[in-house]
């Protein structure tokens, strides 16, 4: 949902960044490769010593390579498997290192172990959802429906992170990480639907053909 009506935004405010970038030879699987990398320390580095604010500040100022790898690959007219490979997977770790240097924190200093809690299962839950999606399509089958697709998590997980960092009442981000595990188990219920729904009329197709 976020993802329909924030991408054109997105894909305006980037595109002289993207044309720019290529201009000077950069490839989008590099922006790829280092938005990534920042994610990752920023995740890994800020949060486990109680940074959240400031860990979130810099994970934002490259978590959207994600948007500009793909505006550039378009814009120089060389989107590819691997690409949309490489991102996916790159996807995956972004979303492990943040979800990782919240546990870390909320186990040990931040001691409170129902957030560290809610969050693994934020974590194991949004892995199923991409997880559902990827099989599906390996198989032949369209499965991006759901209510809880990857911007949406990670826009709440991040938002309601930083704002406890600035003082934000930590049930308040306990609240919000439950109902995103809660709305990731939901949109694995959709997906598989889904796919039963394309599976069984597939069947019906063969049978009666």
């Amino acid at each position: 949902m976020l993802n329909r009506y924030a991408k054109t935004f997105f894909n305006r405010l980037l595109r002289p960044l993207a044309r720019a970038l290529l201009a000077r030879g950069i490839h989008a699987d590099w922006v790829s490769i280092v938005g990534t990398i920042g994610v990752v320390v920023g995740a890994l580095a800020f949060y486990p010593l109680g940074e959240l604010f400031w860990g979130t500040l810099f994970i934002t100022l490259f978590i959207f390579s994600d948007v500009l790898d793909g505006l550039m690959a378009r814009e120089a007219g060389c989107s590819s498997a691997w690409g949309s490979f490489l991102d996916s997977s790159l996807d995956r770790v972004q979303d492990a290192a943040i979800f990782i240097g919240i546990i870390w924190w909320f186990f040990t200093g931040g001691n409170n172990p129902a957030i560290a809690i809610a969050a693994l299962a934020c974590m194991g839950l949004g892995f199923l959802v991409s997880y559902v999606r990827a099989k599906a399509e390996a198989l032949g089958f369209e499965a991006a429906v759901g209510i809880a697709e990857r911007p949406e998590r990670m826009v709440a997980t991040l938002v309601f992170t930083g704002f406890t960092g600035l003082g934000l009442a930590q049930p308040v981000l306990l609240i919000v990480l439950i109902l995103l595990a809660i709305a990731s188990a939901i949109t694995v219920y959709q997906r598989m639907r889904t796919v039963h729904a394309q599976a069984t009329a597939a069947t019906d197709t063969t049978k009666s053909a």
